[in-house]
């Protein structure tokens, strides 16, 4: 029987292991895929520590998975073998619910959790995967390079066209790290005026070169009173991982301006007023389904949004954790299979 590798979480808390076990038979609804490249998020951190409830151990982490089709199960249709697909976060939706008749597939009742949380991910040769769960991938992206646009890339990309800003209003990327790289470049081949905030000097010629129209160094200069100083911003990308640091900026958007937060923090105050005054929100933004994947992947070929990358074997997966959690990385961490 053949045999497929993976590097599990055996247990919260646990340091990955390597495994081997046969190759799965994709049951009803299901396809397999033969894994080519898996990106290494810091959402995986809620599978590797166990703070999400009810997750099964082991349990396969990654939800950035570039592949190949190599088996279709019972009741599949649309999908042939050999097809280049992509799985991210969401792990597919039934279609029939009341969120997913609603055109909320995100919310979907009757299939839950996430690609690499509640069933195994990509860290590995092989997956199971739903079939609604599957978007094409572009002949023309390298499978390392696609991978974090399935996370990273789908999250920056899916809110910016959905902030309600026009071309040519500002926007303001706040961080510039895993997402903020990415959300820069989409901002600013979506049209709009991009103004990157980030921490010291050193950050603006990048930001710059990634489209960026303005910078503002926040250990320079209050975050906030600059964007005012711009006109108020039409919406912010929150990518940052530092309640305050939201806290800071919220204050710089304009009137109807809203606050995208999509990088997990907790709680964190904003001063009720300011918003009734601007008629301006704060909203969480939930990455996007696979369509919403396979409209980021598209986009990103025909613009030439890219994502920086390092790379790492599928047996070297803890050091990849690793590099990604301490923050060092520029900017996305990706594992390339054998």
């Amino acid at each position: 029987m053949a045999q497929m590798r993976a590097m599990i979480v055996p247990a919260p808390g646990a340091p990955f292991q390597k495994i081997e076990r046969p190759v799965p038979e994709p049951g009803p609804g299901e396809v397999r895929i033969r894994v080519q490249a898996c990106g290494v998020c810091h959402s995986d951190a809620l599978t590797v520590h166990g703070h999400m409830p009810g997750i099964a151990y082991p349990r396969i982490p990654g939800h950035e998975v570039i592949g190949v089709l190599e088996a279709i199960g019972p009741g599949v249709a649309g999908w042939t073998s050999g097809t280049r697909v992509g799985v991210g976060w969401s792990p597919g939706a039934c279609g029939y619910c009341d969120p997913c008749r609603h055109g909320d597939a995100f919310a979907c009742a009757n299939i839950k959790g996430a690609t690499g949380v509640s069933r195994d991910g990509g860290y590995a040769t092989h997956m199971l995967a739903h079939h609604s769960a599957l978007a094409h991938v572009p002949a023309e992206l390298d499978a390392v390079a696609a991978a974090p646009l399935l996370c990273a890339g789908i999250t920056t990309f899916n809110a910016l066209r959905h902030c309600g800003a026009r071309a040519g209003e500002l926007v303001a990327i706040h961080g510039i790290g895993g997402l903020g790289h990415l959300g820069i470049q989409f901002a600013a081949r979506l049209g709009f005026r991009v103004v990157a905030v980030s921490r010291g000097a050193d950050k603006e010629k990048l930001a710059r070169s990634l489209g960026a129209h303005q910078y503002i160094d926040s250990d320079r200069q209050d975050p906030a009173a600059a964007l005012r100083e711009f006109g108020g911003a039409r919406a912010i990308l929150a990518t940052v991982t530092d309640a305050k640091a939201m806290q800071s900026i919220a204050p710089g958007l304009g009137p109807n301006g809203t606050l995208l937060v999509i990088g997990a923090v907790g709680t964190f105050p904003v001063d009720s007023l300011d918003l009734l005054m601007k008629r301006a929100a704060v909203r969480g933004w939930y990455s996007g389904t696979s369509i919403d994947s396979e409209d980021t992947l598209n986009f990103a070929r025909l613009t030439g949004v890219a994502s920086m990358n390092e790379t790492y074997p599928l047996d070297e997966a803890q050091a990849a954790y690793d590099r990604m959690m301490s923050g060092k990385a520029r900017f996305r961490v990706v594992l390339q299979m054998p």
